[in-house]
C-alpha cells in the first residue's frame, strides 16, 4: 500500500512534521506500506487563484504533488490546531486538489495540539474539505494531544504514558486506513461508477 502524509503546518520546523514522521515510521517498519510525506510548511502550495485552470506558471509543482496523490491508495492529513481552526495551507491544499487524486480513497485525519485540544480540527476536516474531491474520512481519527511530550526521535524525551497511548491509537487507526485502502480500491477502479461527479 502506497500512503501520502501530508503535513498541514505552516511552520517549516513544526511538531506536525514530527508527528507525520512517526507515522510513516509506523506504517513503514510495522505494517509494511510505502510511505511519502509533503509538508506544506517547507514546501508550500501557491494560494489558490484562477490560474490553476490554465496551468500558470506558479502551479507546475502541483503536476508532481498530484501524480502522487493519484498513485496513492489512501493519505494521512496532519493538522495543528490553531486557535481552534485548521491552519490556512491544509484548507488550500484541498482548494487545489480533487477527485482525480482524492476520489473514494481513504483519508486519516491527525490533529496535533500543544495541550489537549485538537478536535475542533477534526470536526472542520470532517465538514468542510470533501465535497469536490469525494476523499472518505475513516470513522476513527488521531489527536497528537501534549504533542511536545510524544513522537520524540529521542525516546527519554516521551511521556511514557502519553507515548504509549498514542502509539496504540496510532496502531489501531493505521490497520484501519489499510484495510479500508484495500476495501475501496475496487470501487476506484470500476468502470460502472461516473466518477466525474455529476
Amino acid at each position: 500500500m502506497n500512503i501520502g502524509i501530508i503535513i498541514g503546518s505552516h511552520r517549516k520546523t513544526s511538531q506536525s512534521a514530527k508527528v507525520g514522521r512517526f507515522l510513516s515510521t509506523l506504517l513503514e517498519t510495522e505494517f509494511g506500506a510505502q510511505t511519502w510525506i509533503r509538508d506544506l510548511g517547507t514546501t508550500p502550495l501557491p494560494l489558490w487563484d484562477e490560474d490553476i485552470w490554465n496551468d500558470g506558471p506558479q502551479w507546475q509543482q502541483l503536476k508532481a504533488l498530484s501524480a502522487q496523490l493519484t498513485e496513492s491508495d489512501g493519505v494521512i492529513i496532519v493538522a495543528p490546531e490553531w486557535h481552534g481552526m485548521a491552519p490556512a495551507a491544509i484548507k488550500n491544499f484541498f482548494l487545489c486538489v480533487g477527485m482525480p487524486e482524492l476520489a473514494h480513497k481513504p483519508a486519516l485525519a491527525c490533529a496535533v495540539s500543544a495541550g489537549e485540544g485538537g478536535a475542533y480540527v477534526i470536526a472542520e476536516l470532517r465538514m468542510s474539505s470533501y465535497k469536490n474531491n469525494r476523499v472518505c474520512w475513516l470513522p476513527e481519527h488521531l489527536i497528537a494531544r501534549s504533542v511536545k511530550d510524544i513522537c520524540n526521535d529521542d525516546a527519554t524525551q516521551n511521556d511514557t504514558d502519553l507515548q504509549a497511548e498514542f502509539v496504540a491509537r496510532a496502531r489501531h487507526a493505521s490497520t484501519l486506513l489499510l484495510a479500508y485502502a484495500a476495501a475501496l480500491k475496487p470501487i476506484r477502479e470500476d468502470t460502472t461508477i461516473d466518477h466525474s461527479g455529476l
